[in-house]
């Protein structure tokens, strides 16, 4: 893990350290990340991704900085343990904080795992299949996860960006492994985390733009960049877009690209 500093238009990777008391934090590829401001400190919830021999993590892991000393940064990483309702072990997947009433809560939503062990054959023991498209929401205090239908989505959806504003979280994209399709379609997640039971509803939004393995970037709370992924499985997303939520309202424009080095334009990832 290291911290990134920018200063004058160069970025400088910091390396870091954990406590003692850490758990281990397994290298992970395709996790799902994202950030909680907690006070004046901010935590760091990592969830699922692939370990080193390939194996499908179901862990959820949060990190905090331990202390800060002579710009040595020394971070604390633990697992939380969760009941009711566990996500199923995934990569390719997405997690995001919503408030509501004065609350918040942690949503996970799509991604990939492998085909369940009563379903595996000799020739597809390594398949992958699509998450079931539930959505999970969790209640970090006390580690409690309850799953949510949602009618709306009707197919698994990975390698997705997402982004939540208040009490909402945007679904932008994706692929879909059973169809083999990246659909337009914007999937709008409202969470009312009312007293007893939460209350989910969802809204399809029309989209001109279909792509998977994207990157998101909040410039704002409630500005952000798309760049990066893919239009098709042979075509790179060669352009960026520019997204502005505005109370109920999206909206996405395609913005002016960097100066793409040639190995980026040619290379076939």
């Amino acid at each position: 893990v290291f911290m990134v500093d920018i200063k004058n238009n160069e970025l400088k990777l910091r390396p870091t350290t954990f406590t003692n008391e850490s758990c281990y934090l397994p290298p992970l590829r395709h996790p799902a990340v994202t950030s909680l401001s907690n006070g004046s400190d901010n935590e760091y919830l990592i969830h699922g991704g692939k370990t080193p021999n390939s194996e499908v993590s179901h862990k959820l892991y949060v990190i905090s900085m331990a202390s800060s000393v002579n710009r040595k940064v020394t971070l604390c990483c633990s697992e939380k343990d969760l009941v009711g309702d566990i996500p199923e072990a995934r990569y390719g997947h997405s997690i995001n904080v919503v408030h509501s009433r004065g609350k918040k809560a942690i949503l996970i939503f799509g991604g990939r795992s492998y085909v369940p062990l009563n379903q595996r054959t000799t020739e597809k023991w390594n398949s992958v299949v699509d998450c079931q498209p539930f959505v999970y929401l969790i209640d970090l205090q006390f580690g409690c996860s309850t799953m949510h239908t949602i009618k709306e989505i009707e197919d698994g959806v990975s390698f997705h960006v997402s982004i939540s504003h208040n009490d909402s979280v945007y679904i932008i994209g994706g692929h879909s492994l059973e169809n083999n399709i990246r659909s337009p379609n914007i999937y709008k997640i409202n969470v009312d985390l009312l007293l007893g039971s939460p209350a989910l509803t969802c809204n399809v939004l029309q989209s001109r733009l279909s792509f998977s393995s994207s990157i998101v970037a909040s410039v704002s709370p409630d500005e952000f960049f798309i760049v990066g992924g893919y239009e098709s499985d042979s075509q790179k997303k060669m352009t960026c877009h520019k997204v502005f939520i505005s109370n109920d309202n999206i909206d996405i424009g395609e913005t002016e690209a960097p100066d793409w080095t040639g190995e980026i334009r040619h290379s076939k990832t």
